[in-house]
């Protein structure tokens, strides 16, 4: 495979000649000045708020000094409408795109006028109608967002690339491996950009890789490849130019290492006294502005009464915003608009209109498939991704038969890469487009972990972007499988503000509530039990319908005790009420985030008295919280204390005699008994 290798040897400056050798490329004058303007923006705006540091005037800086060319120059080569996604340092990423600058100011100093509400700080946030998007500060996931949107342009025809920044630090995060292994099996046009600035924070690059030098990971990944220097913005500007114009007319994925130096501390605070005295004067030496500023010079391109006027009137302008920031008040807190920004609006149901000679009897597993089906059909853009699900049809075949339904390109194999598939989900999000990952089994969520409670559900909260995703997550025990394909593990992320949870127990409700989930604009957390598969069958509607995300189903009504619960702890309490003769009030929760405090109270208040039943484990369960709300919204109708059921509170043994004393099934019984008789 065809590589790019650029190696620029440095010369140090010496009187009034550059100290970086720039070759034109065939660029025509203003273009040139065009740059040049680009690098004197950001570097206006960090002298100013370096200024405003020592003033003791703001808290905080990230500083770019050194690197601008690089942010510049990509910008600059790329259409605007390509999606870049940035890191601390790409502030001329910013100006390039020319967001507002009183925005921009008032995003850094947490005021409203920002592009968070205050909620996040200085480049923690993105901006689609510039088609940037920023950084969370666990570094890596944006490389698998911009393969998301680079999959977007690819599917669509739309002859576009995104870009990524990633620092040299970053490159050993796992984030980076899985994201360019997507980008390259599937062949997306992404740029993968290391600055690699020769720090992360203070550890040195012999601490961080063994490797020679960055781009040489790319041949393990079979794409092409360039090593330039980051602070020459010609070089920058034209390999990025080049390389983007052959991607989008042939998509693969680049992986670009610029070298660059970091000239101040990780942010201000950090100083660099790390750094070598003499390696700092080297690089000094090798300022980007200044270098590119002397050689336009030298070249009779610019005057120094230009250079003068630049800058005092993007002084001004950066000033006005300054004030703009200074002047705009400090956030005041409104908890209505907090927690009504944690998800976006919701669509309403929509019931099934035919009557039940049009519904048919389906297996839970049918159910889910039928309902995959319906969604592929009403959102024609909607991409299924994970483990085998293709030709195979999954693990569990529910996705049989779907590639020669729906095609290749929707029906997405992947590779063995969780964390960098819900990124790549994020990425389709936004450009629009739903999606749908399925872990293989939902034990091995942990992989994409941070993507999920991180990136999908904190998105709409920080800046107004939603993410369609759905997670479908084969869950649950009783199968023999042990402790690695059989867990419960729904309670983590009912504790991640900005998810969804659904845990269907009928294939009525696992049609409804998967299409439910695929028309929320919202990350939903889809469960579905893998014993109930083929052993829980029922009547479901041949058509399209949606049950409401946050309504809990009254399975039966009862005056003796109240059992809430969900997925296969449904026919657990239906069994044991049975064998003891209860008179029980049995609620199907289904939707575990938000949950219906409707329902709960008022089969509360109709027996008060309450055992809570679920699979997964008793401590950190949802049971826990659902009976403190209990205690502290309804405790003058119990009439004894609120019990629970629960698994044991250890991993899921493989022998069925051990799984079998794990689950509730005996205890559930034990506890129904001591509420009865209290």
């Amino acid at each position: 495979m065809r590589a790019l290798i650029h190696h620029t040897n440095h010369t140090m400056a010496t009187g009034s000649a550059p100290a970086i050798t720039y070759n034109n490329p065939g660029l025509d004058t203003p273009t040139l000045l065009h740059l040049y303007e680009q690098l004197v923006r950001p570097r206006v705006i960090e002298e100013k708020m370096l200024n405003l540091l020592r003033q003791g005037r703001i808290s905080k800086w990230f500083s770019g000094i050194g690197q601008e060319a690089i942010s510049v120059g990509a910008a600059c080569a790329l259409e605007q409408d390509e999606v870049i996604f940035t890191m601390h340092r790409n502030l001329g990423v910013f100006t390039a795109r020319n967001m507002p600058l009183d925005r921009l100011f008032c995003q850094w100093q947490g005021k409203r006028l920002g592009y968070t509400k205050a909620r996040d700080r200085s480049f923690h946030f993105g901006d689609m109608e510039h088609h940037i998007v920023g950084m969370i500060s666990h570094l890596g996931p944006q490389l698998s967002l911009a393969a998301g949107v680079a999959l977007a342009h690819k599917m669509k025809k739309e002859g576009r690339v995104s870009l990524a920044f990633t620092g040299d630090g970053a490159t050993s995060q796992g984030e980076f491996h899985e994201a360019l292994n997507v980008a390259a099996v599937w062949k997306l046009p992404v740029i993968f950009l290391i600055e690699n600035n020769g720090y992360g924070l203070s550890t040195t690059a012999n601490e961080q890789y063994a490797c020679e030098q960055l781009v040489d990971r790319a041949i393990g990944y079979g794409m092409r490849s360039a090593r330039i220097d980051g602070n020459n913005i010609l070089e920058v500007y034209d390999t990025i130019r080049r390389v983007a114009a052959e991607m989008r007319q042939n998509p693969e994925p680049f992986l670009l290492e610029c070298v660059t130096f970091r000239m101040r501390g990780h942010e201000e605070a950090s100083g660099t006294k790390y750094v070598p005295k003499e390696l700092m004067d080297e690089w000094a030496q090798k300022d980007p502005l200044n270098n590119f500023e002397k050689w336009l010079l030298q070249e009779g391109l610019l005057n120094e009464s230009t250079v003068r006027n630049l800058r005092e009137d993007y002084k001004k302008t950066v000033q006005d915003a300054v004030d703009v920031m200074f002047n705009e008040p400090e956030p005041i807190p409104d908890t209505a608009e907090e927690l009504a920004d944690v998800y976006a609006p919701s669509p309403p149901s929509v019931a099934p209109s035919s009557g039940q000679e049009l519904w048919k009897e389906h297996r839970f597993i049918d159910a889910i498939s039928d309902g995959l089906r319906h969604a592929m059909q009403r959102h024609p853009d909607l991409v299924l991704m994970g483990q085998d699900i293709a030709d195979y049809g999954g693990v569990f075949k529910i996705t049989q038969g779907f590639v020669e339904a729906f095609g290749k390109d929707r029906v997405r194999n992947t590779p063995l890469c969780e964390s960098a598939i819900v990124g790549a989900a994020l990425g389709l999000s936004l450009k629009g487009i739903k999606s749908m990952v399925e872990m293989q089994f939902a034990d091995f969520v942990t992989c994409g972990f941070n993507q999920i409670v991180n990136n999908l559900a904190k998105l709409n909260w920080r800046w107004g972007q939603t993410a369609d995703v759905v997670v479908r997550m084969p869950t649950g025990g009783g199968t023999g499988a042990g402790p690695f394909h059989s867990q419960s593990n729904e309670a983590w992320f009912t504790h991640v503000p900005g998810l969804k949870v659904v845990y269907p127990s009928t294939p009525y409700d696992a049609k409804g509530l998967l299409l439910a989930s695929f028309a929320d604009p919202n990350p939903v957390m889809f469960f579905e039990h893998k014993g109930m598969y083929r052993s829980e069958s029922g009547l479901v509607p041949e058509e399209y319908y949606t049950v409401e995300i946050g309504k809990a189903r009254q399975v039966r009504e009862g005056n003796q005790v109240s059992i809430l619960t969900y997925g296969l702890g449904v026919r657990w309490a239906t069994q044991a009420a049975d064998e003891l003769g209860l008179d029980a009030d049995i609620v199907d929760l289904r939707s575990l985030v938000p949950l219906d405090y409707d329902a709960i109270s008022a089969s509360v208040k109709r027996t008060n008295r309450v055992l809570i039943l679920h699979e997964d484990t008793l401590f950190g369960g949802i049971g826990g919280e659902i009976a403190a709300w209990i205690g502290e919204h309804l405790f003058e109708h119990l009439d004894a204390p609120v019990l629970r059921a629960a698994s044991l509170d250890t991993p899921v043994p493989f022998a069925i005699p051990l799984e079998q004393n794990f689950f509730p099934v005996e205890r559930v019984k034990e506890q129904l008994a001591k509420l009865r008789e209290y």
